[in-house]
């Protein structure tokens, strides 16, 4: 595996003149962390950076659902299952998940993420007609009901996706980095929708039957930089994928941890960032708290530490806390409030 760099950001304090501002917003970096498989981190300053390296980690990200990235993201979950590991069977009913649409969009979400499968650990699959049968009318009706908001639909599957953007959906999120369903790199090539790669090692019934990584953070990383590649073999620009390093998706709670303490590494591949931990298994086992629905303190923790390190886009449940605390983050951080 090759050396991996990553960015040590920072955002206060005097910035020298030789820092390099990270993916063209406010917050920069002049050192870097050099990882290599099976040796410990060295530490170097930005003028050893390739300049392929340099460009990725710099650039400007592209706009994505119309949305920049000059500031945070946030991408607010709207379950319509029975059985999600925090709110199943919450949403099912219609005007249930139209009321919890119009919260999250007033809580101050970018994006909607609309899921019709639950993907926890053990989760069973559900047949396609089913899931279409529980994402499609609540999109239709969120855009009949003028939600202009763009919409994520939350899916493995190629003929959920089409089915959600033919009513108005606007990014395929696939936790497998559309590799579950054989139509999926075809037809996110065809529609020209933006894409979530996110990795995870097994499925979700499986996932977490003891993973075993040798360096969790360079298998993880160079296993998005494959799929990247491979979306991009199909079709997809890169400037229409967004990468999840996929936290509990076949990871222990020391990989996840691993993960999180290094996540500017991502910035690498050259594309936005986003993170999925919200009220998540880890948080409750460290906090000492069972109820997912009690972990959002927890979970805006671990959020803030993503922001630090400068993720564009975070997946969360608990919308109005999390905006709240993000738009003080950004107060503190030098992002303007207009952007």
């Amino acid at each position: 595996m090759p050396i991996c760099f990553r960015p040590l950001v920072r955002s206060n304090g005097p910035r020298p003149p030789e820092a390099l501002s990270l993916a063209g917003g406010p917050l920069w970096f002049d050192s870097v962390a050099l990882h290599e498989f099976g040796q410990a981190p060295k530490f170097a300053p930005v003028s050893v950076l390739p300049e392929t390296v340099r460009l990725r980690l710099t650039a400007p990200r592209a706009q994505i659902c119309g949305l920049g990235f000059e500031r945070p993201r946030l991408m607010g979950i709207l379950n319509v299952t029975p059985d999600s590991f925090s709110d199943g069977g919450r949403h099912l009913a219609l005007e249930d998940a139209l009321a919890q649409a119009h919260r999250v969009v007033e809580g101050g979400a970018d994006i909607i993420d609309i899921g019709g499968e639950s993907t926890r650990p053990g989760a069973d699959e559900v047949p396609e007609a089913e899931e279409i049968a529980r994402v499609v009318p609540v999109i239709r009706a969120l855009r009949a009901g003028g939600i202009a908001a763009p919409v994520s639909v939350d899916t493995r599957k190629a003929a959920v996706a089409r089915a959600a953007f033919e009513v108005g959906a606007d990014l395929f999120n696939d936790v497998s980095a559309l590799t579950h369903d054989a139509h999926s790199l075809g037809l996110a090539a065809e529609r020209g929708m933006p894409v979530c790669l996110m990795h995870a090692r097994g499925d979700p019934k499986t996932m977490q039957d003891a993973p075993e990584y040798d360096d969790v953070l360079l298998e993880v990383y160079h296993a998005l930089e494959g799929m990247v590649r491979a979306a991009e073999a199909a079709g997809i620009s890169r400037s229409r994928i967004l990468v999840d390093p996929g936290i509990g998706f076949g990871k222990t709670l020391e990989h996840n941890l691993v993960l999180l303490r290094n996540l500017s590494i991502f910035h690498g591949l050259g594309c936005p960032i986003l993170l999925g931990v919200s009220r998540k298994r880890f948080i409750g086992t460290i906090a000492g708290e069972a109820a997912p629905d009690r972990r959002m303190p927890g979970s805006i923790a671990v959020a803030l530490e993503a922001l630090r390190q400068g993720v564009q886009v975070l997946r969360i449940h608990d919308v109005t806390e999390t905006r709240q605390a993000v738009s003080l983050w950004e107060a503190l951080n030098g992002f303007t409030q207009e952007a």
